[in-house]
C-alpha cells in the first residue's frame, strides 16, 4: 500500500465524510488493514520512546482521530465503552486478548453498570476490529504490543461510564 499518515487519514476521512456509519467503519477498518501490512512505514509510528497514546491525526471537520499506542509490557484495562463514539483496533505488534461483554444493567449516576463476559478472542498482527458506539469490552496484554485505534471523537476529552463484571 505504502500509505504515508496524511494520505491514509485522507482516506479515512473520505470514507467518513461518505459513510459514518458502522458499515463505513467496516471500510476504514479494511483500509487500516492495509495500513498496517506497510510494516516499514508502521515501524516510525513506534518509536522506543514513544507513549503509551501518541496522537497522529485528529480531523479538524469530522473530529475522528488516529492513534499509535505503545505498550512497554503488560496491560489491562476494565470493561469500557466509548460513550457515544466508536473505535477501531488494529494490531501492529503482540497481541492483545479481548473480551466483550454483554450489558446486564446501564450505569446511573456514580454507580457503575454490570456487565457479562460474553466473548473472548485475541488479536494478533494486522487483525483489525471495529467497536461501534456502545460495544462494551475490555483488552489485556500480557508482553510488549503496537496497534493503531481510530477513535470517532478524541476519547481524551469524553468522560466515560464505568462497568463491573457480574457473573449470572
Amino acid at each position: 500500500m505504502n500509505l504515508d499518515l496524511n494520505q491514509f487519514a485522507l482516506q479515512c476521512r473520505t470514507i467518513l465524510q461518505q459513510d459514518n456509519s458502522p458499515s463505513g467503519r467496516v471500510r476504514v477498518a479494511e483500509l487500516l488493514k492495509q495500513f498496517l501490512a506497510d510494516r516499514q512505514t508502521l515501524q516510525g509510528y513506534f518509536l522506543p520512546n514513544a507513549g503509551e497514546r501518541e496522537l497522529l491525526y485528529e480531523d479538524p471537520d469530522l473530529g475522528f482521530c488516529i492513534l499509535a499506542h505503545s505498550y512497554k509490557g503488560p496491560k489491562t484495562s476494565g470493561p469500557h465503552d466509548h460513550a457515544h463514539s466508536w473505535a477501531i483496533y488494529g494490531q501492529a505488534d503482540g497481541e492483545t486478548q479481548m473480551t466483550d461483554y454483554e450489558l446486564i444493567e446501564k450505569p446511573q449516576g456514580d454507580n457503575s453498570g454490570k456487565v457479562r463476559a460474553s466473548r473472548a478472542y485475541t488479536l494478533t498482527p494486522g487483525e483489525v476490529y471495529v467497536y461501534n458506539e456502545g460495544d462494551i469490552h475490555s483488552p489485556s496484554r500480557l508482553a510488549p504490543t503496537n496497534l493503531i485505534r481510530i477513535e470517532g471523537t478524541n476519547m481524551i476529552k469524553v468522560k466515560r461510564d464505568s462497568f463491573t463484571v457480574v457473573q449470572t
